[in-house]
């Protein structure tokens, strides 16, 4: 796939997830065969605020392959003007994506995030300005949903007015924000999406294998897979993926040391760049998904609820290991 000067490699694009998809998280997935990352999602309002946490969401000092970052908002001005205030503060990037598909409330009281679904036409306009403020040359994505609710399915006409405004790939997670992430998704509306425009469209949602992601391809006609929570604490999972699509035998799956090495390594990373005290709580989460599938999996997953230190990584692989003999 080529976006503007882009050369993508094969592969299944990892999708951007508030409090999750940090540095160390993007690292660890572009070094297991991510075609790019992307950024947890900053606010083009706090941008222009000058609001050093935002900037902090964005900035990589790096970043591993291909590098999006993820912008969020409901005016076109402002956006245009966080993007270039992300640009003078020298934050490399090589897409910037723009985000009309978050379900969460405080994000679509706003009007930003999946609220935009509401408004096809000013989706148009915030991609328009982004457009204008990036140039020609920059690669501009959407990851969106396929509508707001049962009665405002907008994906088509949100997805027409994005590419007709200079987008250049769409990612769409097949639920409606009123679906928030529970119900399975619909492929059928994913495959309308792809239908109705000539730029590429990336599906998304639930795909957890390799034989899932060929499986979604299948039944949406798209261009590619952006795969989010299946690939948490488990990385090896986009090298499942490229090998199925490039029709290849699959990978060894990884040993339980290398699963406990991987997740030492991410969160000493987390610790190295944000220190320990802010590192730490959201490790959890992360070391959580790691222990899916292992014995004593649900004893695990409430130690990691309690980690504190970084030396209390050591401990949880210890009793990881003690349990699987």
């Amino acid at each position: 796939m080529q976006l503007k000067n882009l050369q993508i490699p094969v592969g299944a694009v990892f999708a951007p997830m508030a409090g999750l998809t940090d540095a160390a998280c993007r690292r660890m997935m572009a070094d297991h065969g991510a075609a790019w990352t992307v950024s947890e999602m900053a606010s083009a309002k706090a941008l222009n605020f000058g609001d050093r946490k935002s900037f902090a969401l964005l900035k990589d000092p790096d970043p591993h392959g291909i590098y999006a970052i993820q912008l969020f908002g409901a005016e076109p001005e402002t956006l245009a003007k966080a993007i270039l205030l992300v640009r003078e503060k020298g934050i490399r990037f090589d897409i910037l994506d723009i985000n009309m598909g978050c379900p969460a409330p405080k994000i679509t009281s706003s009007g930003a995030g999946s609220h935009l679904l509401l408004d096809p036409p000013l989706c148009g306009a915030m991609v328009a300005a982004a457009r204008k403020a990036l140039g020609d040359d920059t690669p501009l994505t959407v990851k969106m949903r396929i509508g707001w609710d049962a009665d405002h399915m907008t994906g088509v006409e949100v997805a027409r007015q994005c590419e007709a405004n200079g987008a250049d790939l769409l990612a769409v997670h097949g639920r409606t924000r009123e679906q928030m992430y529970i119900p399975p998704i619909d492929t059928d509306a994913i495959a309308a999406v792809k239908q109705a425009v000539q730029i590429p469209v990336l599906a998304n949602g639930d795909v957890t294998t390799a034989e899932g992601a060929l499986d979604l391809l299948a039944k949406t006609g798209c261009d590619g897979v952006m795969i989010g929570r299946g690939a948490l604490g488990d990385p090896w999972l986009f090298e499942r993926v490229r090998a199925a699509l490039l029709g290849e035998e699959p990978p060894a799956e990884p040993s339980l040391n290398q699963r406990m090495m991987a997740l030492r390594r991410q969160i000493y990373e987390m610790c190295e760049e944000k220190g320990e005290w802010l590192a730490m709580p959201q490790a959890r989460s992360q070391a959580m998904h790691y222990m899916k599938g292992l014995r004593g999996a649900a004893s695990l997953r409430r130690y990691c609820s309690m980690l504190e230190h970084f030396t209390d990584v050591d401990k949880l692989i210890d009793a990881v290991y003690r349990l699987q003999d």
